[in-house]
């Protein structure tokens, strides 16, 4: 909590505790103020009513009422939306070319010790990855905060990403998100996300 709205706080709880001690038989004094001063209290007053509508808080009676806007997660429609977003977006990488998800003549190891990076995308293979990008996306968005897979930079090492690759695979994912309707604010929210993973992902600029 900031100052400003401590002193602001504390301006209310002093008023309040003083209206309860007025209500047992004394008449309050209307020239009374709680800072010592009228216009320092509707500053306050003021300030406070500020702060809460910044924070989206009304002041009537009907506060409850107001939407508090919820986690990505929810507004991506929770485990379901995920899963129907992940299953979409992992075909379609799977099936892009350009992404050449499962890394199909790519070598990775040393000079004297190389080895195919080729992915085996087996049914089982591609229902494990999409269940822990489910579970990673369902972390990121405030969800749920299970994941049982391997960490980002440790499972992208050696397969030699770029980020040619990594932007075709952006592209899938909006795409995925318009074809299910997602709205525009929730996709920036998810592609920014993605994004940010970036870092981990791509080894060859």
């Amino acid at each position: 909590m900031n100052r400003l709205m401590t002193g602001a706080l504390g301006v209310l709880i002093g008023a309040t505790m003083l209206g309860g001690c007025g209500s047992q038989g004394t008449t309050p004094d209307k020239d009374f103020h709680t800072s010592g001063s009228r216009e320092a209290d509707q500053r306050a007053e003021t300030r406070i009513a500020k702060d809460q509508q910044i924070r989206g808080k009304g002041t009537g009676a009907d506060d409850s009422k107001k939407d508090v806007k919820k986690p990505l997660y929810d507004r991506l429609g929770g485990e379901q939306g995920l899963t129907a977003i992940v299953d979409d977006f992992v075909n379609r990488m799977l099936n892009d070319p350009r992404v050449n998800f499962v890394r199909k003549g790519v070598t990775k190891g040393s000079i004297l010790n190389r080895e195919s990076a080729q992915w085996d995308a087996s049914a089982a293979n591609v229902a494990q990855l999409k269940k822990h990008i489910v579970q990673l996306l369902s972390l990121s968005t405030g969800g749920p905060s299970h994941y049982d897979g391997r960490e980002m930079k440790e499972a992208h090492t050696g397969l030699h990403i770029t980020n040619a690759e990594m932007d075709a695979a952006i592209g899938d994912l909006k795409a995925t998100l318009d074809k299910l309707a997602v709205a525009t604010e929730e996709q920036k929210e998810l592609m920014a996300i993605i994004e940010s993973t970036r870092p981990q992902i791509v080894e060859e600029k």
